[in-house]
């Protein structure tokens, strides 16, 4: 049953390329680093990382599950890919995941799922990694879940996931594109471009492959974020056609956390994946009833 299982998330750095692990369509060759353990009844998932000034730093959506409330945390690298610090960066009103970080014209920009707040938000660092604040001329035509941006052939794209109807938030892929990074955004007139349990919404980082945008999707078809799958995007503003690429599992020495891989990202010339243990058992109904019953008599 359903409340008898809770999905634990942990996030891994991988010493390889997005482009190799894509190629190769597994991960199990590569060295890796497992990141810091999040706790009892907690999560470190959707891990995104970005260079800056010589290093390298992870943003995450952190959530335990005695609040069922994420925020993005930072973990700052060593050099040699080891975790160092870590604090909490991006905190609002409603939860927060999949802080989507890039650099575009000397600035940092991020661009977290935040469905909950109606809207699809940009922020900027204003005091890198620790201060973000919202772009306000951005603009984006509709609420947005796992939005993952990517510039290509002149334009921006974002590829998402509509919010708008929950029955379809596992399988739906959406796009809309910009001249600028603030807009106007524009949805493609093909939208939904792909409606698929088995690889549609969006997982990680977009990137260029032959002239062409790869885009990891999750295949949820198992169990929700069960696996990442590649698909090869030959896109423009009135056309688009989809192949598709390998599906990528966790490697079975990351047990017991073997049961899902919902994003890989590109950290420079290395990945980053976050991967899922089914906890089965009463935890998850407890905190549950905990949080309903502290609810109802703080009211």
């Amino acid at each position: 049953m359903a409340f008898l299982k809770t999905d634990l998330w942990r996030s891994v750095l991988v010493r390889a390329p997005i482009e190799a692990v894509m190629r190769a369509g597994s991960l199990d060759s590569f060295e890796m680093i497992v990141l810091p353990d999040p706790g009892r009844n907690r999560i470190l998932a959707d891990p995104f990382g970005v260079r800056h000034d010589g290093r390298a730093f992870v943003f995450l959506e952190a959530m335990s599950y005695d609040e069922r409330h994420g925020v993005i945390d930072m973990i700052a690298l060593s050099p040699d890919g080891y975790a160092m610090a870590r604090h909490t960066v991006l905190r609002e009103a409603w939860h927060l995941s999949y802080p989507f970080v890039f650099e575009h014209e000397g600035q940092v920009f991020m661009l977290p799922e935040a469905c909950r707040s109606g809207q699809l938000s940009l922020y900027r660092s204003r005091r890198f990694p620790e201060t973000w604040e919202k772009v306000e001329a951005f603009r984006f035509p509709e609420n947005a879940i796992d939005a993952s941006p990517v510039f290509h052939e002149g334009r921006w794209w974002i590829f998402y996931t509509p919010a708008a109807r929950k029955e379809g938030r596992q399988m739906t892929l959406c796009a809309a594109w910009a001249d600028t990074l603030t807009g106007e955004w524009r949805p493609h007139p093909r939208n939904p471009i792909r409606v698929d349990r088995g690889g549609a919404r969006p997982g990680g980082t977009p990137f260029l492959h032959d002239g062409h945008i790869v885009l990891p999707v999750q295949d949820c078809r198992r169990t929700y974020g069960a696996a990442v799958r590649f698909l090869h995007l030959h896109i423009d503003p009135d056309q688009v056609r989809i192949e598709e690429g390998p599906r990528v599992t966790a490697p079975p020495r990351l047990a017991p956390y073997t049961d899902g891989l919902h994003t890989i990202s590109k950290l420079g010339d290395q990945t980053l994946i976050d991967v899922k243990r089914i906890a089965i058992g009463p935890g998850r109904f407890l905190l549950e009833a905990k949080r309903w019953l502290g609810a109802r008599f703080t009211r």
